[in-house]
């Protein structure tokens, strides 16, 4: 989350009328994350989020991304739900943006996963899964294996800058997955980008899953692989073995992991390091100014990029090709 474009009182509360959502008491803008511009809001009736779309949300994909939060609430995943108007309308206009007014979900991610929190974030992922099987709506994925050549064009010319060598690192593992990256595998509903920001928890007790706007139809073994990325490191970069074992079993208590799946998972880690280090990257290198932003380290998937290319099988995630220890 972040904020990109500013809102005053006056245009938030003539946009806030039709929703029947009380008087405004308070706002404030919250700075994480890089991609839409997003409020805190208080009202007489409780506590809201706003969104204010940019970037890399298209407005065509917007009742997608409403309407599978909606989905996923009927089949028992906690997240989001977006506030309508009096006449049913989900998305308005504010400050030039497209807009949405989403519900206030209890909890707060957290800043240092421990093995608790990842093995029932691979139990979420699992049941987010096979509840997205029945959604009719769908949506490609524009930042897979395709959408990333573009990305490193945009940011090619000054990667050096960034760290000496990355261009040449870069250009070389996008001709290895380009070359291998799969095709056949079981695919579906994924979140896209579950990182711990996006997860809710209750002391240990995950409250709910947020932030849906990368949502999309892909592969869902690679929506694990993002998660490894996401949750199985540790600070200084290294890979925790004993997080991806209990995040890896608890995933395929719900939901199995095909041998394919299972022997593709290195190579879509791999896949997922590059997609975050070329959006990290191109963000890095173009952040608007004036914008209440904090840009994410490209240089941490790096090292996350280096330590999947070294993995062998999946005893290297703390489990073994055949099967998961319970």
């Amino acid at each position: 989350m972040a904020v990109y474009t500013d809102v005053t009182a006056e245009e938030l509360t003539e946009f806030l009328a039709p929703y029947g959502i009380g008087d405004l008491l308070s706002y404030k803008g919250i700075a994480e994350g890089v991609e839409n511009s997003n409020y805190l809001l208080h009202t007489t009736k409780g506590y809201f989020f706003l969104t204010l779309y940019e970037k890399r949300v298209a407005v065509n994909d917007l009742p997608f991304f409403l309407g599978l939060m909606a989905h996923l609430a009927t089949h028992g995943i906690t997240c989001p739900q977006p506030v309508v108007t009096r006449s049913g309308e989900a998305l308005g206009t504010l400050a030039g943006r497209p807009a949405a007014i989403i519900d206030f979900l209890e909890g707060v991610w957290p800043r240092r996963p421990n093995v608790t929190h990842c093995a029932a974030v691979g139990q979420a992922l699992a049941k987010m899964h096979l509840a997205g099987a029945d959604f009719k709506m769908s949506r490609a994925n524009a930042l897979s294996v395709k959408g990333w050549r573009p990305l490193f064009d945009q940011a090619s010319s000054r990667a050096n800058d960034v760290q000496h060598g990355l261009r040449a690192l870069l250009d070389a593992e996008l001709d290895h997955l380009e070359q291998h990256w799969p095709g056949d595998l079981p695919k579906g509903v994924i979140h896209a980008d579950l990182f711990p920001d996006n997860v809710l928890f209750l002391g240990d007790k995950l409250s709910g899953l947020i932030d849906f706007y990368f949502a999309c139809n892909d592969m869902l073994a690679y929506d694990v692989a993002i998660c490894l990325n996401a949750w199985c490191f540790e600070i200084d970069h290294s890979f925790n073995v004993t997080k991806a074992r209990a995040f890896l079993n608890a995933y395929t208590r719900e939901r199995r992991l095909s041998a394919a799946e299972q022997d593709a998972l290195p190579l879509l880690a791999r896949g997922a390091s590059m997609r975050f280090l070329l959006t990290r990257l191109v963000d890095w290198l173009n952040v608007p100014p004036g914008a209440m932003v904090k840009p994410k380290d490209p240089l941490e998937y790096v090292r996350k990029l280096r330590f999947h290319q070294g993995v062998k099988s999946m005893s290297d995630y703390g489990v073994e090709q055949s099967g998961f220890v319970a």
